[in-house]
């Protein structure tokens, strides 16, 4: 028999080992403590439970399967009818059907308390577990506040849109456990201007529309329905559409083509034209923009928590390679230089993830106390612009922490990487959410104090904090009359909000280490220049997931 090692020519050493088999959330050095500070601990069972399932080797498996073989679309079968279905590879169903029986979508609206919170710590992990299927997670777990808006339409859809129960067949959705919900919103001459949609719609005169156009961007074409806007006598409405209709054929809607994305590549997106395609209203005619708006702020701090997971599953596998390959006759994450890199991101991490949650935390508390309301409406817009700016800095940082293996096919950095920039398109680009928080700012009263009130509240804790903050209270009204200024005003709020956290809730050494790096020196936006004085050390071993 021939020795398998005959031809061999050297033996393979000092390669880190895949980062797989561990508990995401129990090797996270930020998430417990958020989920406790906030009032979730109720879910820590179920939190240890997803962690378990996204960091199994299983899972990353179907991850890569999922973006190896991408949706296709198939518009017509085999007998020449028009049938508009897009096939995945089985990897998706499964990633599907996993996070949907962990409740991606639905907890929010399930648990008995501070729901949005537990939930977005589940989109946190799954994210980190494959970011794609999160897409129709957000959207069917922000469709529910919109659709209950109608008594007919809450019959139909809640319960199928709540079941943790996924069902891959599209088809008439009667005939289903359970469903997703998509939105359909973009037109090619609006963007993000919703008031150019041109999409219309005809009253039917049984309580029905029929509606006509063409949607430039559609995440999730094979939803069993979704929320879209058209334009009526009255203005730009919002229907609630049906994938199927009750004799089992497509509702009108043909899609045209699925993108090709740079990333985000398992999640299907598509250009569609709704020929005729039959909704109901929903929500006040010719006040859908509002109406449809509803859901965009809970997708909005999706992006936000989703950003932030990729950060941290970045940071993870960044600390543990350099905790597990050697160079120069040490470890990496023992090398000074390399610390500071490590301990940088680390506390840029630990941060977005404070500040993302704190976005769910205001939402879960808004029914309850009005200044929590006021508050989610500027905070959530300023984590949603700050932290998917700050997450492709984070990624390159973290794939460059690997060198060359970083940087193909085979390594998970690599779709990252593609990934990191979606979140800061979607839901908004950073001009359009930077001039929300002006709008927040010039016409809600409230907001402003809300905001200093939220401040505040981390007086005292550091008289670095407390002089940054001093300054940024005198700079407010100036900047917020300033709409070239927009950006500064929201990168300067987002770093104040992070500290006072991290002040108030988080670990010491992160504090510290932010505030002497973001709030009392020239912040840089680079990574690996924090000051002397800081445990660079400790909180680079902090950020490995497994004992470095």
């Amino acid at each position: 028999m021939r020795d398998p090692n005959a031809y061999a020519t050297h033996e393979v050493g000092n390669q880190a080992r895949p980062l797989v088999d561990h508990d995401v959330y129990g090797a996270d050095p930020a998430l417990p403590a958020i989920v406790a500070a906030f009032g979730a601990g109720w879910a820590e069972d179920h939190l240890h439970a997803v962690g378990r399932t996204v960091g199994s080797a299983a899972v990353q498996d179907l991850a890569r399967l999922a973006n190896r073989y991408t949706p296709e679309l198939r518009t017509h079968d085999r007998f020449g009818h028009r049938i508009d279905q897009v096939e995945f590879h089985p990897a998706w169903h499964a990633l599907m059907t996993k996070a949907f029986a962990q409740e991606v979508h639905s907890l929010a609206w399930t648990a008995k308390a501070n729901g949005h919170l537990a939930r977005a710590a589940t989109f946190y992990l799954w994210n980190q577990g494959e970011s794609g299927i999160l897409c129709p997670a957000s959207m069917t777990h922000a469709a529910l506040p919109v659709i209950r808006k109608s008594a007919e339409a809450a019959a139909q859809w809640e319960a199928l849109l709540l079941s943790t129960s996924y069902d891959k067949r599209q088809s008439v959705a009667t005939a289903k456990t359970g469903a997703t919900c998509g939105m359909a919103m973009t037109e090619k001459q609006g963007g993000s201007d919703l008031r150019q949609t041109q999409s219309e719609a005809s009253d039917n005169g049984d309580g029905t529309w029929s509606i006509t156009g063409h949607k430039w961007f559609f995440s999730v074409p094979h939803s069993d329905v979704f929320l879209t806007l058209a334009r009526t006598d009255k203005g730009v409405s919002c229907f609630v559409v049906a994938g199927w209709l009750e004799d089992g054929t497509r509702n009108r809607l043909l899609v045209q083509r699925l993108k090709e994305k740079c990333g985000n590549r398992s999640n299907a997106s598509s250009e569609v034209e709704f020929r005729g395609a039959i909704g109901r209203m929903i929500g006040e005619d010719g006040r859908g923009i509002g109406t449809i708006l509803e859901m965009g702020h809970l997708t909005r701090i999706d992006c936000a928590v989703g950003s932030a997971s990729l950060m941290r599953q970045s940071l993870a596998q960044a600390a543990h390679h350099c905790a597990t390959r050697s160079a120069f006759q040490r470890r990496i994450i023992d090398q000074p230089i390399m610390q500071n890199v490590l301990a940088d991101l680390t506390i840029e991490t630990e941060a977005a993830a404070w500040l993302a949650m704190r976005c769910a935390h205001a939402v879960d508390r808004a029914a309850q106390d009005p200044e929590e309301d006021l508050l989610s409406r500027i905070l959530v817009p300023v984590a949603k612009y700050w932290i998917c700016k700050r997450v492709t800095n984070v990624v390159v940082e973290a794939l460059e922490c690997h060198g060359g293996n970083g940087f193909i096919e085979d390594h998970v950095m690599a779709r990252l990487y593609r990934d990191a920039p979606l979140n800061g398109v979607w839901e908004g680009s950073g001009n359009v959410i930077c001039l929300d928080v002006l709008r927040s700012l010039a016409r809600e009263p409230g907001c402003a104090a809300a905001l200093v009130n939220e401040l505040r509240r981390a007086s005292g804790g550091d008289r670095r904090y407390d002089a940054f903050v001093a300054g940024l209270e005198h700079d407010l009204v100036g900047l917020a009359k300033q709409e070239g200024q927009a950006r500064r005003l929201v990168e300067t709020l987002a770093l104040a909000l992070s500290a006072a956290l991290l002040i108030r809730h988080g670990d010491t050494r992160v504090a510290d280490a932010f505030v002497a790096a973001r709030l009392d020196s020239g912040f840089s936006g680079h990574f690996g220049d924090l000051p002397a004085g800081i445990d660079a050390g400790a909180l680079a071993r902090r950020a490995a997931p497994l004992t470095a």
